[in-house]
Parts: C-alpha cells; structure tokens; sequence
C-alpha cells in the first residue's frame, strides 16, 4: 500500500482481489469450530481451520498467499472459492496528527466508516454497526443521511481487521462509536465482541459501546454481564432540550434511560460514561450543568465532554468558546464529578462520524428515516 498524504484519498485495498472486496463467502465472522469445519469439508485436516483463523485474526493477514504453512493447494482452493473479508475500500485519509480514516462497503457502495487512533499508550479503533443511522439525532452527521441496514457480524469485525492491518502495534481498544446505533444491531454486536474477544485476543474491559439510551436492549446487554464499558450519549439532563437533540427521548426521557444505565453498572460493575456535547447556548448552561451534576451522583461514572464538532445540520449550532467549555467543567468538578474532555482528533480529514461518508461522490441506496417518537 502506498503511503496515504495527509488528507489526500488512497487506496488501501489487499494485494489481490480474489481476497478482498469479491461477491463470494467472506471467511471473517466464522470461528475457529466454523473454519476448522471448513478445513474437514475441504478435505484438510481439522488443524488447518485452526491455522486459518489465526492467520485471519491474529495476525490480521490480507491475503490468501501470506498464509505459508498453508499447503498451496488449500490456499489456491481458498482464494478461488471464498474471500477473507466482504470490505472494499472507498476512501483512505491519513490525517496530520496520525488518524486513519477509512471508508468502506462490500460491494453495493453502501458506505461506511472506521477510524484507526494511535495514542502514546494504546492503538485504539471507532468502527460502526449500521450504514447510516435511523436515530435522527440533529447535531448528527451520520443522521443526515438517514438508514440503509445493520452490518453483518463479518462487516463488523472486518472493520478491526483492516485497521489492525495499517497499525504496527497492537490495537488493543475497540469503540463502537462509528456510524449507526450499536444496540439496534445487537445480536451482530455480541457476536463481534464474542470473535474480537475469543478469536482476536482483546479484553472485553478494552471494549466501549455507545449508545443513545435504547432502554430495553440497555437492559437486554446487561443480563449478559460481560464487563464491556457502556457510554451513554446523554447531551443534556433537561427533556425539553434532548427531546430537541435526540427524538429518542421522546420514547425513554432522561430519567428512565438513565435508571437504565445505572442498573447496567450495577450488573457488571463496570463504571459507565455519560458522553455530553457541549454546543454553544443550547447544552453549556450553568443549569445544565448543575443539574448533570445531581443526576448522575452516586453512580460510578464519568462525564466525558465533547465540544461540537461542526457540521452543517440546519440546525445553527455552533461551538462554545475555550471559556464556556471551561466554566462547565467547573461546576461538575466542584460537585464531585469526574470529568474527562474528549481529545480531538482528525479535523483535517473529516473524522466526525459521517462526514466522510457525506463527501464520498458515488451510489448511494435510499435511506429510510426512522421516527422513535410512536
């Protein structure tokens, strides 16, 4: 792969196309016990299958002809009958500060978007679960363009795989804070976790799901007690203004979602983050803050702030001056509450979810807004 310029697109495909990016079977999403079957039915021995799957997820190989201790007869049958992953590569944006921003879809252009990032003490990765999003939340960009459909489980984790492909360490961290509503696809959801956890090798307690508040499937993940760490996008303790922001509170308000989220910590004793956008004059009053405060007391928590990150949504909204941002933060801390601030990343190469997609010149299904308010 050629090196990527600083925001410039470049292919970041496999070196052939019979493995990648090909309307066959992909074999990321399979388990070992499904490849080691593969293996028997293909007339190999079972520990070929067990080969295969660590060649595909451990070490996250992009082509059929890297697997060497692989008889060539195996491999040839393999290339010609399956490919490794279904993703193909729209567009690769490297940025300045060392972000990799990658969109992809497996074949109909339905794009979507992952995002590697390389921290001083970690590699980390954002992928998402839908193309697109039905949550219609307004500061959203991702929301803009409306649904296509839930990714498959192999779409899911063959977005990790490819990241990890472009990173020379170890990714250790998984968000699922790409495009899409993870819990609205939560079957593929647990198995992704359950491939990147057993296949892969990453600590369940390396994992963070995001979520808009979809009570009954918060509550559905908490009776699995995977100690997974769960971000709630909250963005204001106020009704009226969330019902603004997310048409979703409109079925689960503030205090029942937020009940929710409490439970989930006490079932997996994992702390949990309320993540809150901060826009100018809309979620960074005082008030707002205050009342953040008391809402989210005695709890195990953290609030981790995000100031907007622009995007033209009609809606006006704008970001809060260095001294708003600031002030809030104030109030929390003085209340006791652990804050974060979100570091930024990415700016020169659309890293906000969805703006990449929103710029990729190609086809495009017809996307289905969702309404929750029913």
């Amino acid at each position: 792969m050629s090196e990527p310029g600083p925001t410039s697109p470049v292919p970041a495909s496999a070196d052939d196309g019979a493995t990648y990016g090909v309307a066959k079977t992909a074999l990321v999403g399979k388990s070992k016990a499904d490849l080691e079957g593969l293996a028997v039915a293909l007339g190999e021995k079972r520990f070929r299958g067990s080969q295969l799957a660590k060649w595909i997820y451990e070490k996250a190989t992009t082509s059929f002809d890297h697997m060497d201790d692989l008889p060539l007869a195996f491999r040839q049958t393999l290339a010609r009958e399956f490919a490794l992953s279904p993703l193909t590569v729209a567009d690769h944006r490297r940025s300045t500060d060392g972000v990799d921003k990658i969109l992809v879809h497996n074949g109909d252009h339905q794009v979507y978007e992952c995002v590697l990032l390389p921290y001083d003490d970690r590699v980390s990765c954002c992928i998402s679960s839908q193309v697109g999003c039905p949550m219609g939340c307004t500061f959203c960009a991702t929301g803009l363009g409306g649904f296509d459909r839930n990714l498959t489980t192999s779409e899911i984790v063959g977005q990790y795989l490819l990241l990890q492909a472009l990173s020379p360490t170890r990714v250790s961290h998984v968000v699922f804070m790409g495009m899409g509503e993870p819990l609205l696809n939560l079957e593929n959801l647990l198995s992704a976790i359950s491939l990147l956890h057993d296949e892969v090798g990453l600590s369940h307690r390396h994992m963070t799901v995001s979520t808009v508040g979809l009570v009954p499937q918060i509550r559905e993940l908490a009776r699995h007690k995977l100690p997974i760490h769960l971000a709630l996008s909250l963005h204001s303790p106020f009704d009226d203004v969330r019902n603004r922001l997310m048409p979703v509170n409109h079925k689960w308000p503030v205090a029942e979602v937020v009940a929710a989220l409490k439970d989930y910590q006490v079932a997996t004793g994992r702390k949990v983050t309320y993540e809150y956008l901060l826009i100018k004059e809309v979620t960074d009053t005082p008030e707002q803050a205050e009342a953040l405060a008391r809402l989210v007391r005695g709890n195990p928590c953290v609030v981790n702030l995000i100031p907007f990150n622009w995007v033209d949504t009609g809606q006006g909204f704008q970001r809060p001056s260095r001294d708003r941002v600031t002030a809030f933060r104030r109030v929390l801390e003085s209340r006791g509450v652990n804050v974060v601030e979100r570091v930024e990343r990415g700016h020169d190469i659309a890293a906000a979810c969805g703006q990449l997609a929103g710029q990729h010149v190609g086809r495009f299904a017809n996307r289905r807004p969702l309404s929750v308010r029913d």
